[in-house]
């Protein structure tokens, strides 16, 4: 079924349908009226004889026959007039077949099957003019098939259960291939942020240890309390500098280092090359370079001096001790930083899950789509640029989150492996009337026209055996349009592929 035809509605059909049809079986059946139908052309004269004796003939005015999702009590096989069959999708019924063909038949199709499955009416039918039916009670029909089709009952039970089990299979499947490109992408982003966080935490511990073996000189009265005061200034504001991570590019960063590494030579600080970058990452340039070794003068050159001081006193000693606690800035700066990076991954998991919320709810779509794309940032690769094109005044809306990120993760995971690891996909959003408009555009070679129309369909895919199930379209479809009421388009030329999806702002009157 097209999108196009999903979303075709009839108002008057939808008001005919609340009301039940007044039915006369006051008509005769005639086996040769029957014998004229393509479904009991075959018989014999003996089974139209049966078919007459258990069943019935039925008038039906205008109106609703049966209802979906009602007990399935009775086969119908249209003889003239016409009929109106339809599914429900939100609060519409939407019409999927309209026929005045004799023979047409529905309702208690699978009452062969017995209590294996739910005999109830998959579909509702209604009537659009005075129509004749042929009615068999599901239990005569029932019987019917066990005992003149014995052979297709067989054959048809193991085609029904073998279509559904299959069915279940390859979508599990699907849930977990998609499970594990998730895991590995996001194990992939877990892991540079927590190697990162390690490296950093041994780093900082290496630097604390240095920072403790000068202890006993700062407790010894060694170093002038002027220059410490001076030099803790200078810290603070250093760690704020780090903390706010100041942009400095490239040329800029690499003619500061140089000038802190030759102010270092000058004034003979013995590997100055190895203080300088920690200097520059705290904007520590030759200016307070300078503040600093002024008050290291004054302080050896007052009356308090004393040659205890040593090396540990001398501007060197100061410097390494500066760049020590810098570093140590530094270090916190990238754990805080690395395990912030995994606190939003986790977060992004959660969202994306919603293991922690109730199926249907109010949500904001732009969250979903962030939460899928850091699900998927490993999968999308450096190749393919992402642009997310957001409207500012869209509603949150009612939806079922946790399937809509499943349609997210199709249709993003469709788009890159179109593209084939370079291209740019775009993800925008848009008021559309009464409706949200969510659109994936790729930059790939597009979708053939010849294919177009099968793309939705069941197991149909192009992708080469063992990488696509052909259930990712259909599901999203069955999600957006059965679930959520919407509408999935796809409009394709090459270089411009979009998969448009609709969602409508409000929940339907009758619920989700």
């Amino acid at each position: 079924m097209t999108s196009d035809a999903a979303a075709r509605t009839d108002a008057a059909s939808t008001d005919a349908a609340d009301t039940n049809v007044v039915a006369s079986t006051d008509a005769r059946c005639s086996a040769e009226e029957l014998r004229g139908l393509f479904l009991f052309e075959k018989l014999s004269g003996d089974q139209l004889g049966w078919l007459c004796r258990e069943g019935r003939v039925m008038v039906a005015e205008p109106g609703r026959v049966y209802a979906e999702g009602d007990p399935a009590t009775a086969f119908y096989v249209l003889l003239s007039g016409t009929v109106v069959l339809s599914r429900r999708v939100g609060a519409d019924d939407v019409e999927t077949t309209r026929a005045s063909t004799p023979g047409v038949y529905s309702g208690a199709f699978f009452a062969y099957l017995g209590d294996r499955v739910p005999q109830v009416y998959n579909n509702s039918m209604r009537v659009t003019e005075p129509s004749r039916f042929f009615v068999l009670d599901a239990s005569k029909f029932a019987q019917l098939m066990a005992d003149w089709f014995p052979m297709a009952v067989h054959l048809l039970e193991g085609l029904f259960f073998g279509v559904r089990n299959t069915q279940e299979a390859i979508g599990q499947r699907e849930r977990l291939l998609a499970l594990g490109a998730l895991s590995a992408g996001l194990t992939h982003e877990l892991n540079n942020p927590a190697a990162a966080a390690v490296r950093a935490t041994a780093g900082l511990r290496d630097k604390i240890v240095t920072l403790r073996h000068k202890l006993p000189s700062v407790a010894a009265g060694q170093h002038d309390g002027a220059v410490i005061e001076l030099l803790v200034k200078i810290l603070d504001d250093a760690a704020a500098r780090v903390a706010s991570a100041p942009a400095l590019g490239p040329l800029e960063a690499s003619d500061l280092e140089d000038a802190v590494t030759d102010w270092l030579d000058d004034h003979d600080v013995a590997s100055g090359w190895e203080l300088a970058p920690s200097f520059v990452q705290a904007a520590i340039g030759p200016d307070k370079l300078d503040r600093i070794a002024a008050a290291v003068q004054t302080a050896a050159q007052g009356p308090a001096a004393s040659a205890e001081a040593g090396a540990d006193g001398s501007l060197a000693g100061a410097l390494r001790w500066l760049a020590d606690t810098i570093e140590t800035e530094l270090l916190l700066t990238e754990i805080t930083d690395s395990v912030a990076r995994i606190s939003s991954l986790v977060g992004a998991a959660k969202q994306y899950s919603q293991l922690d919320r109730a199926p249907y709810q109010v949500v904001d779509i732009h969250e979903l789509l962030d939460s899928t794309l850091a699900m998927l940032a490993g999968k999308i690769g450096d190749g393919i640029a992402v642009v997310r094109d957001y409207a500012t005044d869209v509603p949150r809306i009612p939806a079922f989150p946790g399937e809509l990120n499943q349609v997210w993760t199709n249709l993003i995971d469709n788009a890159v492996s179109a593209m084939g690891g370079s291209g740019t996909l775009t993800i925008s959003t848009a008021l559309d009337r009464d409706q949200l408009l969510v659109e994936f555009a790729d930059t790939g070679p597009g979708v053939p026209p010849e294919i177009r129309d099968r793309i939705f369909e069941p197991f149909f895919t192009t992708k080469p055996v063992g990488q696509g199930t052909g259930l990712g379209l259909d599901i999203s479809y069955r999600i957006i349009v059965g679930r959520h009421h919407g509408d999935l388009r796809v409009e394709s030329v090459p270089g411009d592929t979009r998969f448009r999806v609709w969602l409508p702002l409000t929940a339907p009157e009758t619920g989700a």
